[in-house]
């Protein structure tokens, strides 16, 4: 049992945790990333009908290798979820449950289910191959690049989500206004509200294909109108995760430059304390040149904390001296009295 228990730790710490000096875990890591681009790569490869007709047999066989091997990697991650003392995931069936349904593990469940479905269903389910492309999001557990964006998805989650609300009414409204005015003038192109929808998302997002185009003068003064206005509101989700993206580095930095000022109050920098600044800046996304920048800005808050210190200790003793007061009590004192006593 207790054999059992460290095995699930160790699984749990090789593929959950990664720790930076552990050689098995970062040798795993970099196959999974291996793997992962193949098979992606070979999802893109096996649609050229030459390589189709004469490599369909190796592209099925990596398919069955590769299935096999992710099956594995989400049976470990499933079964030793109940080590992470970070959430709720200590029951042995409703914490593993719990794990199943978050968004990672959703995620290696769906890039592996067309596989498992074609085995049991006779339907044909050659249209879900195309799910297989989603492998690349697994990618997202090594890199932290996908992390942060992920994280300011998450944190402007609300904001995105107002912004695509009115984007989508302006859509419907531009849309009824065009149908209103194009639909007697081009029935064709315009025979109904959603046939519109198409000239409304070509022409608010730039694009202008010109396939579709008002004639009137109507159509065209409300098409000048929209055109001018959707500049801002399509523009205003890219301008929300510019914004996260700034304050969520700004975050990761103040979260590294806080582990440097307790690292650097003894002033001395430990083997220990130099592996954890490491695996910090790697776990942030930190480049090597902006850690050591902190580091150096660190260091220089240290001496001039140092030097602000000596200079108030020698203002206070200057103050001691010139006030004629004892430095022990603060009360005044005749040093010629003190002398003559002595």
């Amino acid at each position: 049992m207790v054999h059992m228990q460290n095995l699930r730790k160790r699984t749990f710490n090789v593929l959950e945790i990664g720790e930076k000096g552990d050689r098995l875990s970062r040798t795993i890591d970099v196959l999974l990333i291996c793997l992962i681009s193949l098979n992606v790569l070979s999802v893109i490869l096996e649609t050229l009908p030459s390589l189709q007709n004469k490599y369909q047999s190796f592209f099925d066989s990596f398919e069955f290798l590769s299935v096999c091997i992710f099956s594995i990697e989400q049976f470990a991650r499933a079964w030793s979820s109940v080590e992470n003392s970070g959430k709720d995931y200590a029951h042995p069936f409703w914490g593993r449950l719990r794990y199943m349904f978050t968004p990672m593990a959703l995620i290696d469940l769906i890039v592996i289910l067309p596989f498992y479905l074609g085995m049991f269903l006779t339907v044909d389910l050659r249209f879900m191959r195309v799910l297989r492309l989603l492998r690349v999001f697994k990618l997202t557990r090594y890199s932290s690049s996908m992390s942060l964006l992920l994280q300011v998805l998450a944190d402007e989650a609300k904001s995105i989500g107002a912004a695509l609300f009115i984007l989508f009414i302006m859509i419907i409204l531009a849309s009824s206004l065009i149908y209103l005015a194009e639909h007697e003038a081009q029935p064709e192109a315009f025979n109904s509200i959603p046939a519109s929808m198409w000239w409304s998302v070509i022409t608010m997002t730039s694009i202008g294909y010109g396939d579709v185009v008002p004639i009137t003068a109507v159509g065209k003064i409300l098409a000048s109108v929209i055109g001018i206005i959707s500049i801002g509101i399509v523009a205003l989700p890219a301008g929300l995760l510019a914004s996260g993206f700034s304050e969520a580095l700004r975050q990761r930095r103040a979260h590294y430059e806080k582990l440097v000022d307790n690292v650097l109050k003894d002033g001395v920098i430990s083997p220990i304390e130099a592996k954890e600044l490491k695996d910090t800046q790697e776990t942030l996304g930190l480049s090597k040149d902006e850690a050591d920048l902190i580091l150096t800005s660190g260091r220089n808050k240290q001496v001039e904390k140092e030097i602000e210190k000596v200079v108030t200790d020698l203002e206070k003793e200057m103050k001691i001296a010139l006030n004629n007061e004892c430095p022990h009590c603060g009360k005044p004192v005749d040093w010629r009295q003190e002398k003559r006593g002595q």
